[in-house]
């Protein structure tokens, strides 16, 4: 099965939905280490990249590049470059082209888990969404199932749980973040269902 420009528009308004129907969520986790902003960051940064996906033209990386811009336009905020980053990334992955194999999405959570460490300069265990995309990734390029890949990026958020951050905002809280899931690898627990999603159960 084929995942067209279409399918990756139709992903960017999953993403924008998912963000508006968990703002308050992931507000209420930032509050507790963070501004308690994230979830409203994440809530515009998707639904204005969700817009420029849609009013975009050509192939699967030109859609992904106008997301990327349409992200780091909305949000200011670490997770703008953050997200710009790896979509930009997540387009060369995906390539000049007007689709492809579904099962290939998996290099697009390979190419994201990429370009966050890169923009980030962070390693799994900072408690950061990271911590989210990296298991995830690892499972998508060992070629574990859609399911067996978002479980694996939930499971690495809540393992956010038992670190102390230090990088970041809630790094000022040092041990005091124990005990607290990092809002962004909630967050990016979110997305990658939303890509398994895409993926399907096919592959």
């Amino acid at each position: 099965m084929e995942f067209t420009t279409g399918d990756l528009k139709a992903l960017f308004r999953a993403f924008s939905a998912r963000m508006a129907t968990e703002r308050d969520r992931l507000c209420a986790l930032d509050g507790v280490i963070g501004d308690a902003d994230h979830g409203i960051a994440m809530e515009q940064g998707m639904k204005a990249a969700a817009d420029a996906a849609q009013t975009a033209e050509g192939t699967l990386q030109d859609v992904f590049n106008a997301a990327a811009k349409g992200f780091l336009n909305a949000v200011g905020a670490s997770s703008g470059p953050l997200y710009a980053t790896a979509l930009l990334r997540a387009g060369k992955a995906a390539g000049p082209s007007g689709s492809m194999p579904r099962s290939e999405l998996r290099t697009v959570i390979a190419a994201i888990r990429d370009g966050i460490a890169q923009r980030g300069k962070a390693e799994p265990g900072q408690k950061t969404m990271l911590d989210a995309w990296a298991p995830a990734a690892d499972a998508a390029v060992d070629g574990q199932d859609a399911d067996a890949i978002a479980a694996a990026a939930r499971q690495g958020a809540e393992a956010t749980r038992d670190m102390i951050a230090t990088i970041g905002r809630a790094a000022r809280l040092g041990e005091r973040s124990l005990g607290h899931p990092d809002p962004g690898s909630v967050s990016a627990a979110m997305l990658v269902e939303e890509i398994c999603n895409a993926m399907g159960k096919a592959v």
